[in-house]
């Protein structure tokens, strides 16, 4: 039986109910009009405040979110943790909120979180996204190479100080920090900045890790030319390597305003050029991967580089990121080989966090095999018990 096969490690924290739960919810997912269908009404429903966060807490939020609050996720992360080997990095997935009381406002839940990881070994890193911490606007502004007026100025300055805040929290505290990715329209400005971020506070280790987005056919030349950068500068460079989220959007507005899609072909050119990362950073020394990924061949291959470069599986450079409620058969079973594993468990108000939801349903049913492997073993799992 080949590692990730085995279903009883990948769902023994479930009781008989939560697979049943899981099971129906892929169900959905995989129904590509039912999910578009279920968004609009969901959307809907917030919008107009009919009394529906109940239902949704009870089956979509439950399953892919740790709870409303930190605390809330607490015995969530330490069963992973106890019962699984597994570790935790907590998300607060609020979206989309643009004034100046809510970049604040990320800034101390970010500082917060980093608090809690030094104090648990359940939880090694804090994460937050760019523009929970300034106007998506700005960094498109800069990113297009234009000038920032007197006001913008001072707005980007504070965006700057918030960021110098979490990551002179997260060396102090000695918690690595993981940087989302965006659209690319806004990407550039938030590259530059924590490369600068990088070259500060990376000099012994990795403590700000970067995200590259390797659906995106740029990405390699990139890493290849902050790579060199580092190596002259002298510092270590640490980056979250995922396929990407926005690609449906980014597709849209490259056709909208005439410009080359900066997507690549297709899935299989994605996956060359995400194992293509994977392969490179393994090679270089100063480099620590969190690998993000749902796919088998890319979470193999991670462990074959490992053995080929001597890298103990339990070597704090390397780690494998799963999303909470996804993917346990990978999670689980690497756990079970002692391999470094965390689940991106994302928290927040369940009306909050649901753009971050839909977007994760939509992801789904647009990554065709990924739903009906879920599904597959989840069935395994139900004859496993003679559900």
């Amino acid at each position: 039986m080949k590692l990730f096969d085995n279903t009883e490690t990948a769902f023994k924290l479930k009781t008989d109910s939560e697979l049943e739960r899981a099971y129906f919810l892929f169900k959905m997912i995989q129904n590509q009009p039912m999910v578009r269908i279920g968004t609009a009404v969901t959307n809907f429903a917030l919008k107009a405040h009919l009394p529906v966060e109940g239902l949704i807490r009870a089956t979509v939020f439950d399953h892919f979110c740790g709870g409303v609050t930190e605390d809330d996720c607490l015995p969530n992360i330490e069963k992973m943790f106890d019962k699984g080997n597994v570790h935790s990095v907590l998300d607060y997935s609020v979206e989309g909120k643009e004034d100046e009381e809510q970049f604040d406002n990320a800034l101390q839940m970010t500082l917060k979180t980093i608090n809690f990881a030094a104090e648990k070994q359940s939880i090694p890193f804090a994460v937050f996204k760019p523009t929970g911490f300034g106007r998506f606007a700005l960094y498109q502004k800069l990113t297009e190479g234009k000038e920032l007026n007197e006001e913008e100025k001072v707005e980007w300055n504070r965006v700057l100080e918030r960021f110098h805040n979490v990551c002179k929290a997260a060396t102090e505290k000695d918690v690595p920090l993981l940087i989302d990715a965006e659209e690319s329209w806004m990407q550039g400005a938030a590259d530059d900045l924590i490369e600068e971020l990088m070259e500060e506070y990376n000099k012994e280790k990795a403590v700000v890790f970067n995200t590259l987005q390797m659906y995106r056919h740029d990405r390699m030349e990139y890493l290849r030319s902050l790579h060199q950068r580092a190596h002259q500068k002298g510092y270590h460079i640490g980056m979250k390597v995922v396929r990407g989220a926005y690609m449906e959007k980014e597709r849209a507005r490259a056709e909208e305003m005439g410009y080359e899609s900066p997507i690549c072909v297709d899935k299989n050119a994605t996956d060359v050029n995400y194992n293509e990362a994977v392969v490179y950073m393994m090679e270089h020394k100063n480099m620590a991967i969190f690998a993000g990924t749902h796919n088998e061949d890319s979470s193999y291959l991670l462990m074959e580089l490992a053995k080929k470069h001597n890298i103990a599986s339990t070597d704090k450079r390397m780690w494998f990121g799963q999303l909470y409620g996804m993917s346990d058969h990978i999670s689980f079973n690497l756990a079970r080989e002692e391999y470094n594993v965390a689940k991106y468990v994302p928290f927040g108000p369940v009306r909050d966090v649901m753009p971050y939801l839909i977007r994760r349903a939509e992801e789904n049913t647009s990554v065709a095999g990924q739903t009906s492997r879920e599904l597959n073993l989840l069935k395994t799992e139900k004859k496993r018990r003679k559900l």
